[in-house]
């Protein structure tokens, strides 16, 4: 009998994450997700998250608690209460502000830990070619060094051929969006606004991102925005 292969998929509750574990359940794993509470003024995308993991059968969902580190990552709009969020499309000056401290290492490193713990094979994450210009910790060279880093800190424990995934790192949202739509991603479940509202802002750099990767893929937009 072929042993199961197992894989934990960081998932934020966006359309990224979101589609990483619909890939990750169509690359044949048992999918166990981990999300994380950094103190975000969007952690209402926790809950998104929740329902994703329910949706798609996930063996195991943890929420972690890292609230403790905003006092330490407070100078981004995302985690700052006096910092707003800015509107305008991700490639803009303004949407530097969004940026928090090396934010991707911490929860890999946690998402890492626990992959480790369960003898995954693999590691999914969600990051895509559009973070590139302003997220260094979204670049490919970032999940090189964090593969290398993963085997070296964890040699002898971990599997010798466990595996981060990236499998957007060199992609579009809008290639994403297809190829969700394809995987069958509820992406009705899914939150993207900075803001945090009752509904998707529809202004800021997610939210942008997201009306354009939607109407490029030609699928089928299922969010309600505030600006609309």
């Amino acid at each position: 009998m072929a042993e199961i292969k197992k894989a934990v998929v960081v998932l934020s509750g966006g359309m990224d994450s979101a589609t990483a574990l619909y890939q990750a359940k169509a690359d044949g794993n048992e999918v166990y997700a981990v999300s994380f509470n950094y103190g975000q003024k969007h952690k209402k995308e926790l809950d998104f998250a929740r329902q994703l993991a329910e949706k798609a059968g996930v063996k195991e969902h943890k929420v972690v608690d890292l609230t403790d580190i905003n006092q330490l990552v407070s100078h981004s709009a995302l985690t700052g209460k006096d910092i707003a969020v800015p509107d305008g499309h991700y490639t803009a000056e303004s949407m530097k502000i969004t940026v928090v401290p090396n934010r991707n290492m911490i929860m890999y490193a946690v998402a890492l830990g626990y992959a480790v713990n369960l003898e995954a094979d693999a590691m999914y994450v969600g990051i895509h070619s559009g973070d590139h210009a302003i997220y260094p910790d979204c670049r490919p060279d970032f999940i090189t060094g964090l593969q290398a880093l993963a085997l070296v800190a964890n040699e002898g424990f971990i599997k010798p051929d466990f595996e981060i995934k990236a499998p957007f790192v060199n992609i579009s949202k809008a290639e994403i969006a297809a190829k969700g739509n394809k995987l069958g991603v509820p992406y009705e479940l899914t939150w993207s606004c900075y803001k945090g509202g009752d509904k998707h802002c529809g202004t800021c750099g997610t939210c942008v991102e997201r009306v354009e990767a939607f109407q490029l893929a030609s699928v089928i937009d299922p969010t309600v925005y505030e600006s609309s």
